[in-house]
């Protein structure tokens, strides 16, 4: 049998987790969330992503009971949280900065919440030890946080944090201390732990790769307000604004006036430049965005001969990025277009060079028309 997608939020019978309703938080007379509302599921890894000043840490801030908000409603397990303190709330953080106890052992940090709790010595005992072995460090229960690696305290803030099983886990940005190559690796292990345990996670992060890695769902947020939630490809595929588009990954944003053609829209662009001819999801004219991936762009010596938009242009800088080369062409018009070609052959001559002349081409359904 298949494996079902899990996609809790396309199922009108499945009760959300969290559910927030309307909800604004203000500080004085900034607003730093504006009449939000927004639904999370059971088990979900949902990312909030966006830059520094765009309500997410507040968001996050609000579930864990640090901030009340101004106006509007937060719901866990269909219960109002606003009221319940954070300690008695089902809902665990793990901060940026991992805030372990130096004077304990990695043991200790790990039982503090159990033994807070109370628990008889055997169960706090089998659960730490569980906990060390989820995060893969058995071998380091009785060091101490400053005898270890960031990315082994890394590991120890992640197993106290579910020490005590919670419903919820925030992580406020948890892997920006380690270096790209661990961070990439923690990565998979994160989205391992969470799949094992079947706790929610709700991470903040304003790394794109991090976000479309790891999350179920990705909710790309600026200015308090949530400009699009969904699958981290249709993000990436199909951005309803230029906002989006922008935010995630490399894109070329062309800006003219389109004229409808059938199925597909003639955009109206550069003097002495032909029209791009596009297939937009709904019906759409006048004034419009057209993004389009790097590596959705052909390049080639030769014009072709087989796509619906093709322009010329000179080589103006070569990006080497191992696996990719992105090319910066500049057409005649001084606009620059990023195209993007796979580097499959190893220490191969790279077929364009500085200021050569090249064709870019596209197909007609590679780009995505937008309307602001």
């Amino acid at each position: 049998m298949p494996e079902t997608a899990f996609e809790p939020w396309n199922d009108p019978n499945e009760k959300p987790l969290i559910q927030f309703r309307n909800v604004t938080k203000r500080f004085g007379d900034f607003t730093a969330i504006d009449d939000l509302s927004i639904d999370i599921f059971e088990k979900e890894f949902f990312a909030l992503l966006g830059p520094s000043g765009c309500g997410k840490t507040t968001m996050m801030r609000m579930l864990a009971g640090f901030e009340t908000p101004t106006s509007g409603t937060i719901m866990l397990d269909g219960q109002d949280i606003s009221p319940i303190p954070p300690n008695k709330r089902s809902v665990n953080m793990m901060f940026q900065s991992y805030a372990l106890f130096p004077h304990l052992t990695v043991y200790d940090n790990i039982a503090f919440g159990l033994k807070r709790d109370k628990l008889p010595k055997d169960q706090i005992d089998a659960r730490v030890k569980e906990m060390l072995r989820l995060v893969q460090i058995e071998k380091f229960g009785q060091r101490k946080p400053e005898q270890i690696s960031g990315g082994q305290r890394q590991r120890v803030a992640l197993a106290r944090s579910l020490a005590k099983a919670p419903k919820l886990l925030l992580l406020d940005e948890p892997l920006s201390a380690l270096d790209k190559k661990l961070r990439q690796d923690t990565q998979f292990e994160l989205m391992d732990i969470q799949e094992k345990t079947g706790t929610t996670f709700v991470v903040v992060t304003h790394d794109q790769e991090e976000a479309m890695t790891v999350a179920s769902r990705v909710a790309v947020m600026d200015h308090g307000k949530l400009k699009q939630v969904d699958t981290p490809d249709r993000i990436y595929e199909a951005p309803n604004s230029t906002y989006v588009a922008d935010f995630i990954g490399d894109v070329n944003i062309i800006e003219g006036h389109a004229t409808a053609q059938g199925n597909t829209v003639s955009i109206v662009w550069a003097e002495g430049q032909p029209p791009i001819i596009g297939t937009p999801t709904t019906p759409i004219e006048g004034k419009v965005s057209f993004a389009i991936r790097p590596e959705k762009i052909a390049i080639s010596a030769d014009q072709p001969t087989d796509r619906a938009n093709v322009v010329q242009g000179k080589v103006l800088d070569i990006a080497y990025l191992g696996n990719l080369s992105t090319y910066h062409v500049q057409l005649p018009n001084g606009v620059i277009i990023k195209a993007q070609t796979a580097n499959s052959r190893r220490r191969a001559r790279r077929p364009f060079t500085w200021e050569d002349q090249v064709w870019l081409s596209w197909t007609d359904t590679a780009g995505i028309v937008l309307d602001n």
